[in-house]
């Protein structure tokens, strides 16, 4: 059921932003007091601290507007998925596949261990900006020479992460819009690449150097295609705050990290291979509605985000003590 845009994002917001402040307060004492002590024992606590805040959100996907995740994959990486470290990589259709993203790691036990390559200006946004910074995402410049060395230190960083991470990038650099499909269409035709139709060009720099430095002890690639049906509309963090439902399917492929090439153009060019074999499965999906050959895995609404939401509402200040992530508490 869809509600007025105004009568929901106010109070909402002003939740989200008055419990994310006392968050970002207790993850900046943490910070100063704990992490030089023991770095690992403040990634921890600080693990809890970020579920605690990102639950919120979680709950507005699953529970107010009810958006439907279809998780399509083999058993064996269902199995896998939160147990290991992996490099993330998909195609960025929506403003919120990040969410998605968030919403799948949670599932599999990892949201608070969670990391994302981003651009430097998000780190700066109160709340979901500082628990980031927090959290130990890696933010980018879009200067190659700036970004080399930001993304070496966040990857020698995350080696010694004490729990599973997941690292997540979008290597189309950007949002799939029309406008940017013609320009890599146009690219294409001027380099004989083949024309992608649904994905963007991807932009292998990043990811080479993120295989190059993560291959010793990230041992998978989760390789994730999202779609959303033609007949619905693209989800927007608007139209959730609305209470609008929709359908979103992923599919994930497991690369073992071992298996891929040892030269950087040959990574780049498995790259490249992975998303025109990305576009031709969103065409097929397109034109026949079937989208993955891969099992339909059985993905829940954890009921942790519903108690997270309700203990914010009632005392933003012990909802941080929440144990909210062990997976345990399923319908």
């Amino acid at each position: 059921m869809a509600f007025p845009a105004t009568i929901v994002i106010l109070p909402l917001g002003i939740l989200f932003i008055l419990s994310g402040l006392i968050v970002n307060i207790i993850q900046a004492i943490f910070f100063l007091l704990l992490r030089p002590i023991s770095k690992n024992c403040y990634r921890r606590v600080n693990k809890l601290l970020t579920e605690s805040l990102w639950l919120e959100l979680i709950w507005l996907v699953d529970w107010w507007a009810g958006i439907k995740i279809e998780l399509h994959t083999d058993s064996e990486t269902f199995q896998l998925m939160g147990k290991e470290n992996a490099l993330v990589i998909c195609n960025h259709r929506s403003d919120i596949d990040w969410l998605i993203g968030w919403v799948l790691a949670q599932r599999c036990g990892c949201l608070g261990s969670t990391v994302a390559i981003m651009k430097k200006e998000v780190k700066y946004l109160p709340v979901l900006g500082w628990s980031m910074w927090f959290a130990e995402y890696i933010f980018l410049e879009r200067s190659w020479k700036k970004d080399e060395t930001s993304l070496k230190s966040g990857f020698e960083h995350l080696e010694h992460m004490p729990l599973p991470f997941w690292l997540a990038l979008f290597v189309e650099g950007t949002r799939f819009t029309q406008t940017k499909l013609l320009q890599a269409q146009e690219f294409a035709a001027s380099k004989g690449l083949p024309t992608p139709r649904n994905v963007l060009i991807p932009r292998t720099k990043g990811f080479v150097t993120a295989v190059s430095n993560l291959r010793k002890f990230v041992p998978a690639i989760y390789d994730c295609t999202y779609a959303v049906p033609k007949s619905e509309a693209s989800p927007t963090l608007l139209r959730i705050f609305k209470g609008i439902s929709c359908s979103v399917k992923v599919q994930i492929k497991r690369q073992k990290m071992v298996e891929l090439p040892e030269t950087d153009d040959d990574i780049a060019q498995w790259c490249k291979d992975t998303f025109v074999a990305k576009d031709a499965m969103l065409e097929k999906y397109n034109t026949t509605e079937m989208f993955s050959d891969q099992e339909l895995q059985q993905i829940r609404r954890p009921k942790t985000s519903v108690l997270g939401f309700v203990t914010a509402v009632s005392n933003p200040v012990s909802y941080t003590h929440l144990d909210v992530y062990k997976g345990q508490h399923m319908f």
